[in-house]
């Protein structure tokens, strides 16, 4: 059924070049969108300066333009929008939803995740230390649907579980970074890797604390390597083959349990992610990494 409301989108970070388990992540989001004929939107999380590599956006952009992958509006910088994640810090602080916290991963370590000096409850400010924003969660168990999974039920525990939206080097984190993009674009579906899934229900009380209406979520299985590591640039996973497009296209399809016809491979990209939007079954895709 068509959903021409429906906003989906695909962001990577530029710590290197596209590889195979991100075009797995990247062609499930488009052809999801393009299923209920809505919008693919591609945003670059750039906001760690100091794992970033300077080619790698160019190099991302230019796989997902040579795989086909175009999105529906300009490409969005997440360090081109510190203002935006400012004002929503600046909100939650004077909301009391959030809090400066000057505490190191040791004492933290060493008192079990409590804050020894009480930095939830303002009964002790940072002064000239570095300190970090944490958004301050409260206890809940959740519940809510994955479009993939089914029904989830998430615990989350006040102070221990609460997540930096501030780091103590002043970059603005993954967690509120991708909550104001999220609410700022109007997306109204994720798809994004199972390696993602525990952080869903803090992020859904960011959403409600910035008066937003958490999006749908769709889990799909991480890509494994030959070690049974998640394939990732950290774990040095190799650049995806941009010579090659259809070929990485079908082997894309293949893990996500589409089972494109061997001839499939001699078809054009647009071919390709033709055949990919009219045959997507949803209910194939791994429940597992593999």
């Amino acid at each position: 059924m068509a959903d021409h409301s429906y906003r989906g989108r695909f962001a990577p970070s530029p710590t290197g070049p596209l590889h195979f388990g991100s075009l797995v992540t990247a062609l499930a989001s488009y052809v999801e969108a393009k299923c209920h004929q809505g919008q693919w939107l591609v945003r670059i999380e750039d906001l760690d300066p100091l794992r970033e590599s300077p080619q790698a956006t160019e190099q991302i952009l230019h796989s997902l333009t040579c795989h086909g992958l175009i999105p529906d509006e300009p490409v969005r910088f997440q360090s081109r929008r510190h203002d935006a994640y400012q004002n929503a810090i600046t909100t939650l602080l004077d909301k009391g939803l959030a809090y400066r916290c000057a505490c190191s991963r040791k004492q933290l370590q060493q008192h079990q995740g409590r804050h020894p000096e009480r930095c939830r409850d303002g009964k002790s400010q940072p002064g000239d230390r570095p300190f970090a924003v944490r958004f301050a969660l409260g206890d809940e168990v959740s519940h809510w649907h994955d479009e993939l999974l089914g029904e989830q039920i998430q615990k989350v525990t006040a102070e221990l579980d609460d997540p930096v939206i501030l780091r103590k080097e002043g970059f603005y984190a993954y967690q509120l970074a991708v909550v104001v993009d999220d609410i700022d674009q109007g997306i109204t579906d994720v798809v994004r890797g199972s390696d993602l899934l525990e952080m869903t229900a803090q992020q859904q009380q960011i959403y409600r604390a910035l008066g937003a209406t958490p999006p749908r979520w769709l889990h799909i299985p991480v890509i494994l390597n030959a070690r049974g590591q998640k394939l990732s640039k950290q774990n040095h996973a190799p650049a995806l083959d941009d010579r090659q497009p259809a070929s990485n296209l079908v082997r894309a399809l293949e893990a996500l349990g589409q089972q494109p016809p061997t001839g499939l491979r001699h078809a054009t990209v647009q071919g390709i992610l033709d055949w990919s939007v009219e045959h997507w079954r949803r209910q194939a895709i791994p429940l597992t990494s593999r």
